[in-house]
């Protein structure tokens, strides 16, 4: 049988800070693939999360990630001059409540205008 103390016990966690502080004054940003891949060779097995919470730990945190929305925004469009087209003016307004009279009722108003898009488009 083999005694525990022959076995040299590996805190995992201790290997990535290591590992990621050597890598961060080489002037390399610890990724968690990397890490795993480096430390696979040294013959410590460690899952790409467990890396990803260790670093996170550490204060390295990943790039934020931009949903679609805000990539129009990033680039320079003009998300006010949209919200200014939809506002709708005094004028639109009391055309609206001509048509709406003349449909008798907004019911009837808003039910015509769907059809009419739908053909449209």
């Amino acid at each position: 049988m083999v005694d525990k103390k022959d076995i040299k016990s590996v805190n995992k966690s201790d290997e990535i800070r290591k590992l990621a502080a050597a890598m961060k004054e080489r002037g390399e940003k610890p990724r968690p693939v990397v890490i795993v891949a480096t430390l696979k060779k040294q013959g410590v097995v460690v899952s790409s999360p467990q890396v990803s919470m260790v670093l996170k730990g550490m204060g390295f945190r990943p790039r934020k990630r931009r949903k679609s929305g805000e990539v129009a925004a990033a680039k320079g469009t003009k998300p006010r001059a949209a919200a200014r087209s939809a506002q709708l003016s005094i004028d639109d307004l009391l055309a609206a409540k001509k048509i709406v009279e003349q449909f008798g009722g907004a019911d009837r108003a808003i039910a015509a205008i769907t059809a009419l898009k739908r053909c449209e488009g």
